[in-house]
């Protein structure tokens, strides 16, 4: 009778010794021992559980194309199965004739004509097999709880880190990738502003260097993945839930927030792909008049003009010569300057009030750490209420939900507070002094650092007819209030309650051609 046999390993068994040679050079004694003439080796590197079983699948084709009954040897039956899902499949072929299951180990053999003593050792050994199956899945599902438990993370680390091996203690681990991590945190970063587009970054980011772990590109998908990662300010989804993990974060939650907000369309204004020719003004404007981006023309060879249409009349397209546009510009930037005497009083009313606010940010820092440690105590006491059945598993997510981001603001909450009020007096300080040079630097600029500064102080450009109407970010459309001494006062104290935040992102994102000048 003509053979097939069988060798199957897993990768995890593989690694543990167990040789696929040492399975065909048995399953070759015994086919000789029986009389058996073997047609074909099948042998298997993978999971009897999982995914399509290709070459599984492929020796069963291979055995029906057979004009002769044909015996199917293999070690024993949890190297054919570790499931009851194949057994319809056999039952279907031995019920035909077409197929004998030879298990050599078992010392048993399934025919057509099988009794039920040999269908009994079968079942039995497929059962064993299952419960085997079901324990390793059991383990893996404890295993993968407690990593999460302990902030782990145990599949493939993301672009711009690598899995690792601590050399101290011969764990697993993630760290951060020196060749893509830093580029990874300019990617957010550059994005954040919201002056740049996806398209436009991307093509930056190969200019770069960066690439994916396998050197291809970074693609739109790849790109949109990263940008909405968690594990990049130090948290991981896993389980539905968004939990804490202890490896190196690259960004800040606030610069991911910033993020979102320009995916998202919310509080900003996302930037345009680039055209064929470097127009200033490129996707920065909007009609007043249809709300559509205004678009640019070159005239000539080099008159550019923008194209939006005509209040009085919003059917009629009108050209308007992007000097115009400029000038209304540069004297927007000129508005916001702060005179030089407001500014020595502003910074110098700072140095004062620092010293009197230091016990409130210790005070704030300490209840924060207090508050942190009690959900800390909660989430401990809400998991005994779980394991005591003393609660559904729906509440239990959902309490352990609120307690974590919870957990998230007061994280958020403590890096600001550890900046301190000495980081955000240096920031302030940059941006009032950005604001009083914003023309010259915007005069002394390259197009694309023009682009970048604009982007950077104005949240929105309108162009109804040849006017420009626009809205400066915050918190520059403070500064230009600051025409007398009598208004800086009340002006900083704004800064301060209510755009702190704002502004010592802002600080960390300045302009590389502003930055220059500070």
């Amino acid at each position: 009778m003509k053979a097939v046999i069988l060798a199957r390993v897993s990768s995890k068994e593989q690694e543990d010794g167990h040789s696929l040679d040492a399975q065909i050079a048995n399953l070759k004694l015994y086919a000789e021992r029986k009389g058996l003439k073997i047609t074909k080796e099948f042998t298997i590197i993978e999971s009897s559980t999982k995914g399509e079983r290709p070459e599984f699948t492929r020796m069963i084709e291979f055995v029906k194309k057979q004009k002769e009954r044909i015996a199917i040897v293999v070690d024993t039956v949890d190297r054919l199965q570790r499931s009851f899902r194949e057994t319809p499949i056999f039952n279907e072929l031995l019920e035909k004739d077409l197929i004998e299951l030879h298990f050599v180990k078992e010392g048993n053999v399934l025919s057509k004509d099988a009794n039920s003593t040999q269908k009994l050792m079968w079942n039995m050994g497929v059962v064993m097999a299952q419960s085997y199956t079901d324990q390793l899945s059991d383990n893996v599902k404890r295993s993968i709880k407690h990593k999460i438990s302990n902030g782990e993370w145990s599949g493939p680390a993301p672009i711009g880190y690598l899995n690792s091996v601590d050399p101290d203690t011969g764990r697993k681990t993630i760290i951060p990738d020196p060749e893509r991590a830093f580029l990874i945190k300019r990617l957010f970063e550059e994005f954040a502003t919201g002056v740049f587009s996806q398209a436009e970054l991307i093509r930056k980011a190969s200019t770069w260097g960066l690439t994916t772990k396998k050197g291809d590109k970074v693609s739109k998908q790849t790109f949109s993945l990263v940008l909405q990662n968690p594990f990049y300010y130090g948290y991981m989804k896993a389980k539905g839930q968004i939990v804490p993990h202890i490896y190196t974060p690259l960004i800040s939650k606030l610069i991911f927030d910033k993020c979102q907000d320009v995916m998202n369309g919310r509080n900003t204004k996302r930037a345009v792909t680039e055209t064929k020719e470097p127009f200033l003004l490129r996707g920065l404007l909007k009609c007043a008049t249809t709300g559509h981006t205004v678009t640019c023309d070159l005239k000539k060879g080099k008159y550019t003009y923008l194209i939006c249409y005509d209040p009085a009349n919003p059917k009629k397209k009108i050209w308007v010569n992007e000097n115009v546009v400029i000038e209304q510009i540069e004297a927007a930037l000129k508005s916001i300057q702060v005179p030089s005497n407001v500014w020595a009083e502003m910074v110098g009313h700072l140095r004062k009030s620092h010293e009197s606010e230091k016990d409130f940010y210790h005070q704030s820092i300490k209840s924060l750490h207090k508050e942190s440690e009690d959900i800390a105590r909660k989430q401990d006491r809400l998991t005994d209420l779980l394991i005591d059945e003393s609660i559904t598993k729906d509440i239990y997510n959902n309490k352990l939900s609120q307690l974590i981001n919870r957990q998230q603001e007061i994280n958020q909450q403590l890096e600001q507070h550890h900046k301190g009020n000495e980081q955000f007096k240096i920031a302030l300080s940059s941006l009032i002094s950005l604001a009083s040079h914003a023309y010259d630097i915007f005069a002394s600029s390259t197009n694309d650092e023009k682009r970048q500064l604009l982007g950077y102080v104005f949240s929105n450009l309108e162009l109804e007819g040849s006017k420009l109407v626009y809205t400066l970010r915050t918190p520059f459309h403070l500064f230009a209030d600051l025409a007398s001494c009598q208004k800086w006062l009340p002006t900083l104290d704004i800064l301060r309650t209510e755009y702190c935040k704002d502004i010592l992102f802002m600080f960390s994102h300045i302009p590389a051609p502003a930055q220059r000048r500070l």
